[in-house]
Parts: C-alpha cells; sequence; structure tokens
C-alpha cells in the first residue's frame, strides 16, 4: 500500500517506515508537489487533518499526517503546536532545532517544574469524508542541558525516567518503542492493515 506522508521531514520517514509493515511512505516531492500548508488548528488534532487534507488534494492517494511537538507543563503547555516554529520572528526563517532548545533551556532556567510530554496525532485520510486519527504521548521531564546525539528537535532535552536516559541517547528501537510517534504509529499499523484486509 502506497501513502503519502504529509511532511517534508525525512526524519520522520525514518521513524515510521519501519513501524507500519507494508506500507511504502512517499513524500510530497516523491508525487513532484510542493507542500507547505498553513497550520493553523487550535491542536495537534487539527494541524494534522489540515495537513493531511491538504496533501490528499493534491495527490489523490492515502495520506497519512503527523503533528507533534513538546508540550512543557510549567509553560501552560508551550511550545506545543508550535514546537517546529518554536522561537521564530513574524515572517522570518524557523529557528534550528539546537536553537530552539537553547532557548527553550534559557527559559526554563530556575524553573523547578520541569514535567514535559512529547505528543503526536497521526491522520490518515482515504478520502474527502474518510479519515482516522490516533493521538499518543511519551511522558518526561526537561533537562536543564541537552543529553545525547541522537533523534531530532527536542530529543536531546528530554529525559525519560524510566529509562534513565535522555530521547537522543536511545537507540532507534527503543526510541520506537516508548515515543509518542511510535505508539501513535502502532495504533495507526493495526488500522492500516484491517483496511488493507477490507474486501
Amino acid at each position: 500500500m502506497i501513502v503519502y506522508l504529509a511532511t517534508n521531514n525525512p526524519h520522520k520517514v525514518e521513524e515510521l517506515a519501519p513501524l507500519l509493515p507494508g506500507v511504502e511512505l512517499r513524500l510530497p516531492r516523491d508525487a513532484g508537489v510542493a507542500f507547505d500548508p498553513a497550520e493553523d488548528g487550535e491542536d495537534f488534532l487539527a494541524n494534522s487533518l489540515i495537513k493531511a487534507r491538504a496533501l490528499h488534494a493534491l495527490v489523490r492517494a492515502p495520506v497519512l499526517a503527523d503533528d507533534s511537538g513538546l508540550c512543557v507543563d510549567a509553560l501552560s503547555g508551550e511550545p506545543g503546536i508550535r514546537s517546529a516554529r518554536y522561537g521564530q520572528v513574524d515572517g522570518g526563517p524557523k529557528l534550528e532545532a539546537s536553537d530552539r532548545n537553547r532557548l527553550l533551556l534559557e527559559v526554563m532556567r530556575g524553573e523547578r517544574d520541569r514535567s514535559c510530554r512529547f505528543v503526536c496525532c497521526l491522520t490518515l485520510v482515504l478520502s474527502g469524508n474518510r479519515h482516522f486519527s490516533a493521538q499518543e504521548t511519551c511522558e518526561g521531564v526537561l533537562l536543564e542541558a541537552p543529553r545525547g546525539s541522537g533523534g531530532f528537535g527536542y530529543d536531546p532535552v528530554v529525559f525519560l525516567p524510566e529509562l534513565g536516559r535522555s530521547v537522543a541517547e536511545l537507540t532507534m528501537e527503543e526510541k520506537s518503542r516508548v515515543s509518542h510517534r511510535g505508539r501513535a504509529a502502532r495504533r495507526m499499523a493495526a488500522l492500516l492493515a484491517d483496511l488493507v484486509a477490507e474486501p
């Protein structure tokens, strides 16, 4: 089954592909389309659906969209749905991940409540009126300095107490097992298996 992933981020393909057996994930560029929808929803579900519907209108094939981010309790859930744009000046370029991490840690300097969670909402759009969503979390604690060189985004600044390591210190297999994206992808894999088996 060919499914287009509503992102221009190849890292998300690397994480999702092993979790979706029997599915060939393709990026918008593989269909020769430019993809940059306005992510102006009020939550992860809304943005996931916006992206999935936008790409489906272009490729007219099954589309899977991922909207995810880091929610910090002491910041009332920020950066949240603006995680990829955190610290961005209006009209300016997005910050590099290391710069976003540095900014977040500076904002949180001296804060005792460092509880946070990654959130991932996956939405599969099969047609204009048929879609499915799964949303999962990965609970953690915000570090005071980055640790590890794996993963991407905020992975180096989120510590998982049950594993005693940052997300960036996990192997790909470990991350797939415990991450927000891994958990949501397993829900979606079960759904896709059912859809493939439909007469």
